[in-house]
């Protein structure tokens, strides 16, 4: 879902700026610099549409305002933290600490009021929610923290997505440090993709002039099940591809990507009355899909993700593990499957996405090996947008320039008098 928010934005046409904040002491010192492009995707219950839930995208405002709650820290007692205001009661908070000779945002915390009816229209709710998430950014003290690519952060309901960031805290001058900590998200972009077999891709050291980025075609459909003593629980078609970036025995950054050969891969799994397990095993690596029941909204969607996988000999711990038991994705009503035909990424962690293709799944309620009623992802609807929007944006400019050559060659012949 995260994805799919930058992209309908920029698909829509709009090319939203990056906005500068500072948090200063008693004294006027700055203590905190971010300069920064923020966008939200939140899910609700909308009581305007039949299938209650709707999600919504947009970007932090350009007047947003730094909070009061705004602080430098003293000492011990308390740390820096830039609180940012906007629109009907809405708030970013980024809690920073320290630990030896680093600093990060140890929190990421998001309060959203559901009873601003700009945002949320036709919200069923009128309340305060919040969602958090724990160590997005991190970089040495002294150096600036930058990342011109999208960071995701995942959160239930919620997704928030960073990019075009410089940060920095903890200043000594009260101005950004000369040298600068670069996000995995940039290293990556920089790097030579050299394939070393038809499904396994790693990333060699970058050279002073980088080589375009190449990638591993996309992974082929898999046709996975899961049945229990009541039947089939699990219906999933996917193609299914690992991505790891890995700090390498050199200290530079490493990618590897797999792609899992659907004729090669187990699968097995659980059914339960509430939740559903769909394990897959290809090769070295295992990734477990943790799906559960929303019984009062009668939806599934997928809860958690979790990858075990050998990295290459060249990665500093060659044994990965990552989980994340917060998400929200693949949602739909029980009785019917959830499709999307574009790519979509499920960050586990920030050094690990589980990247699906083409996928068509259906959780519950599943009717021998048929799946029931197609519920479209985000990304496909929005990429159905794109056709309407250029053409109405492309018969606009054509009116436009109708209208003016009429009015100009109807004032070219006014000046002109009969003799």
């Amino acid at each position: 879902m995260a994805r799919g928010l930058l992209a309908a934005a920029a698909l829509l046409g709009f090319l939203q700026a990056s906005s500068s904040f500072e948090v200063k002491d008693a004294s006027g010192k700055v203590c905190i610099i971010a300069d920064l492009t923020v966008a939200f995707s939140v899910e609700y219950k909308n009581k305007g549409q039949k299938e209650v839930r709707a999600f919504v995208h947009f970007f932090l405002p350009q007047n947003a305002s730094v909070a009061s709650q705004s602080s430098c820290g003293k000492g011990n007692g308390s740390h820096p933290v830039l609180v940012l205001d906007f629109g009907a009661g809405h708030s970013l908070s980024l809690n920073f600490s320290e630990s030896a000779d680093k600093y990060q945002v140890e929190e990421l915390v998001f309060h959203y009021n559901l009873s601003d009816a700009t945002l949320f229209p036709n919200s069923t709710a009128g309340d305060m929610k919040t969602a958090s998430h724990k160590n997005i950014i991190q970089a040495p003290m002294g150096t600036k923290y930058r990342c011109i690519n999208s960071k995701h952060i995942n959160m239930k309901n919620v997704n928030v997505t960073f990019s075009n960031v410089t940060l920095e805290a903890y200043l000594t001058n009260g101005t950004l440090s000369v040298n600068k900590t670069e996000c995995a998200e940039d290293k990556i972009s920089t790097t030579t993709i050299v394939p070393t077999t038809p499904k396994h891709t790693t990333s060699q050291v970058p050279t002073t002039s980088p080589a375009p980025t190449s990638s591993p075609p996309n992974p082929e459909v898999g046709k996975y099940n899961v049945t229990g003593p009541n039947g089939t629980c699990v219906l999933a078609y996917m193609g299914l591809q690992l991505n790891i970036t890995y700090p390498k025995k050199d200290e530079k950054m490493g990618l590897d990507l797999l792609n899992f050969i659907p004729r090669n891969t187990t699968y097995s799994g659980r059914c339960e009355n509430t939740f559903a397990l769909l394990n897959l095993t290809f090769e070295k690596t295992k990734i477990v899909f943790h799906f559960v029941l929303n019984a009062s909204a009668e939806k599934f969607f997928l809860q958690g993700v979790s990858v075990r996988t050998t990295l290459p000999s060249e990665a500093k711990n060659p044994k990965f593990e990552a989980s994340n038991n917060s998400m929200s994705e693949l949602r739909a009503s029980v009785g019917n499957s959830y499709k999307c035909s574009s790519e979509e990424n499920l960050q586990v962690t920030d050094q690990a996405l589980v990247n699906i293709f083409n996928v068509q799944i259906q959780i519950f309620k599943i009717d021998g090996d048929k799946f029931g009623p197609v519920e479209e992802c985000q990304l496909d609807e929005n990429n159905m947008l794109i056709p309407i929007i250029v053409g109405a944006a492309l018969a606009g400019l054509v009116l436009i320039v109708l209208i003016a050559y009429l009015i100009g060659r109807k004032r070219s012949h006014a000046g002109y008098q009969t003799i």
